[in-house]
């Protein structure tokens, strides 16, 4: 079971918590929804270049607090926390929040920062799409990320590249492993992400698995 679903959602309530923590009625759980992931994906465009992690939003009756996980918080916060102003104005833009609405609901922006970039899947992953973009052998752009997060400290990581590699005629899957990856234990932190590589030969799909030990 361990091989055939997404590792995060695999542990969800046991050893991993949900992304966004709240509760809503069935009337208005949609709406949220669709707010949770526009607000997502504004950051996920907008801090492409802050090396964003992952993206926490919690919700209470008064205020709205989003927890930002970031590998360069510089980049986030800006000259004074300009940048970060920024950026919670255009979330409450999206979260339709009028001047009226405002004294009754508070946003909250929080930049907590990732001290070791290359423990993230999503970063090594973002990683590897760059390189693969720019035409870099695929077996040594993948080795270097191997090698790199093992020296990082991880117990074991799995990369899997299927498409069009290297620019083949016909699309194969490859894996690449180093250390161990537990999979079907649910204690084990296995952090995951996958993402396409939109090369100009095709498309490469990337899919990475960190294990960093197990959680008591």
């Amino acid at each position: 079971m361990g091989q055939k679903v997404n590792p995060t959602g695999y542990r969800i309530g046991t050893t991993f918590t949900w992304g966004s923590r709240w509760y809503s009625d069935p009337s208005n759980y949609s709406d949220l929804v669709l707010e949770d992931y526009k607000v997502r994906k504004f950051l996920s465009d907008k801090l492409a270049s802050a090396g964003l992690v992952k993206v926490d939003i919690e919700r209470s009756l008064t205020a709205i607090k989003v927890i930002l996980y970031v590998s360069r918080p510089g980049v986030v916060i800006g000259k004074g926390g300009t940048n970060l102003e920024v950026v919670k104005g255009e979330i409450e833009r999206i979260l339709n929040i009028s001047k009226a609405k405002k004294d009754k609901v508070k946003i909250d922006l929080r930049v907590e920062e990732v001290k070791k970039p290359d423990l993230s899947a999503k970063l090594v992953a973002e990683k590897i799409v760059g390189q693969l973009i720019k035409r870099f052998p695929h077996r040594r752009a993948v080795t270097q990320a191997l090698e790199k997060t093992m020296q990082a400290g991880a117990k074991g990581i799995k990369i899997q590249l299927t498409g069009r590699i290297g620019g083949a005629e016909i699309g194969r899957s490859e894996k690449y492993f180093e250390g161990s990856v537990p999979t079907q234990t649910l204690r084990a932190n296995i952090d995951y992400h996958q993402v396409p590589a939109n090369t100009r030969s095709g498309y490469v799909g990337i899919k990475v698995w960190i294990y960093k030990g197990e959680i008591i």
